[in-house]
Formats: structure tokens, sequence, C-alpha cells
């Protein structure tokens, strides 16, 4: 099916976690509170993380993933490119000497984590991305705006959860 965006605007913070929370309590087929709801707000509101709940955050093993990949890869090209030489004459040194090759290691250690990071960073917060289909000024001003995605049968109890709490505005959009 395809999918319908809604944005209700509120002129109080609490009406919208008010929204919320109703969202969360009541069961609508075709939507999901954890994928399906954004909140948009002009200023920072430090409780929207207790209504809207732990979201999990995965940019930890994006840098896992590259510091250990980073560390090794340099590793083992510093060390395949020492062995190569493998011929010449080293007068007694190791082919491939591990206290100078530890330092490199170590820069290329850190440079894969931060890359990788960055990466992981942009792929968490999907970036790039399209911008959200419905926007309304006000928003940049001063009211609370609740954007959510949700089937097309859904979208009746969504307007009328909305309308409940005195919604100011909703605006309705189809989606692809």
């Amino acid at each position: 099916m395809s999918k319908r965006h809604l944005l209700a605007m509120f002129s109080s913070f609490d009406e919208a976690e008010l929204v919320v929370q109703e969202l969360r309590n009541t069961s609508i087929k075709g939507f999901d509170v954890n994928d399906d709801l954004v909140v948009k707000s002009p200023i920072e509101h430090p409780e929207v993380e207790e209504f809207l709940g732990e979201k999990p955050v995965y940019v930890q093993w994006f840098t896992l993933f590259g510091a250990l990949m980073g560390g090794l890869l340099g590793f083992f090209l510093i060390s395949g490119a020492q062995a190569n030489f493998f011929e010449q004459l080293k007068g007694g040194k190791p082919i491939v000497p591990f206290p100078p090759n530890f330092v490199l290691t170590y820069e290329m250690f850190i440079l894969g984590g931060v890359y990788i990071s960055v990466l992981g960073f942009l792929i968490c917060a999907g970036l790039p991305a399209k911008r959200s289909p419905l926007y309304s000024s006000s928003v940049s001003e001063d009211k609370i705006a609740i954007l959510v995605k949700s089937e097309a049968g859904a979208t009746s109890t969504l307007r009328a959860i909305f309308t409940k709490h005195q919604a100011l505005e909703i605006q309705e959009e189809a989606g692809k």
C-alpha cells in the first residue's frame, strides 16, 4: 500500500507530548510509533527523549570496525611492503621490524576509526536524504509539529487523534 504523510501543528510542547503518548498507547494498523513518527520543534526540548523513548545507536560499531580494519590494513600493508625487500641485506635486522611498524599501525588505527565513524554517522543519520514531504514555516518560529507516516487506512484514526488534542493545522500528502 502507499504511505501517506500527516503533519499536525500544536501550539505547546505539552499538547504534542500528550499526542505522542496516545499514539504509543493506541494500536494502529499500518503505523509504527518507533519508525513512523517525527517531532519537529524550533528549540531544543531535553524532555523529548523521555516520551519518544531510547533510540538505538550504531555509530560506535562503525568506529570499532573502522579502527580494527584501519589498524590491520595499515600493519599488513606496511609489513607487506617491507617483506618485498627480503632479498636486500638488512644487516642483521628483522625483515619486518615490529616497534617502528606499531607507530604507523596506531596512526592507521585512528585514521580508519575516524573516517568510518564519519561515514557511519552519515549512514545512521540517513544523510543525504530527501526533505520531508510536508513542512510549515511556523515550525521554525514557535509551533511544534508531529509528522507521521502511515498507510492510507490509518490516516482517519491519526487525524481523529490530532483533532482530539486541538491540532492547530493538519496537512496531508500521499507518499510514494
